[in-house]
């Protein structure tokens, strides 16, 4: 029964932190264009938060595009990098989450970037428009798809997935379950 349980929450903890990390990337991302559209004098009309759709942020006036564009992708890898480091630094025990999230934050906005350099679309679009060398989205794409994937080396075992790794903590696997189920009626909710 042991097994079970801790297979259970093993599945758990990995659905439920794949969903947060995508709902909550997308709404930090989205943070990261809002705070440079005011910074800009730009004006947020609209933040679309779909589970089912990409995440949008609409400014007008927006004075300057490129500047709100960059900001998505800089923020939302930013910020989840400094929680995790913060929590690292106060020795909190489930600061792996927030390690994996940080990197999931990269990886997902490198990815974004890499593959806008090659197909133009939402940010990468913009930026493409606006001026930006197509060579330096592909550049910023792979540094922080790469930084990710180095962010996330050696956690597999917190999610049950190495030979030797230790019981799933089952804690984390309610708490990742909650926090999704927050973030994920938030998204709903802000459904157009």
């Amino acid at each position: 029964m042991g097994a079970i349980s801790n297979r259970a929450h093993q599945f758990a903890l990995i659905a439920s932190t794949l969903l947060f990390s995508w709902l909550a990337m997308q709404a930090v991302h989205e943070l990261g264009h809002v705070l440079h559209a005011w910074a800009s004098g730009g004006t947020v009309i609209k933040v679309l938060l779909d589970p089912l759709k990409i995440s949008r942020t609409d400014v007008l006036p927006n004075p300057h595009p490129q500047f709100v564009a960059c900001g998505g992708p800089i923020w939302g890898a930013l910020l989840p990098a400094c929680v995790w480091f913060g929590l690292h630094a106060a020795r909190f025990s489930r600061a792996w989450l927030a390690r994996f999230f940080a990197g999931f934050c990269l990886v997902a906005n490198g990815a974004y970037l890499l593959g806008g350099s090659l197909y133009p679309v939402g940010d990468a679009d913009v930026l493409l428009r606006e001026g930006a060398p197509r060579w330096a989205l592909a550049a910023c794409g792979i540094a922080a798809a790469a930084a990710g994937l180095w962010v996330w080396n050696g956690i597999g075992a917190h999610f049950g997935l190495s030979r030797d790794a230790p019981a799933i903590d089952k804690r984390a696997a309610w708490g990742t379950a909650l926090a999704a189920a927050i973030v994920a009626a938030a998204a709903w909710l802000s459904m157009e």
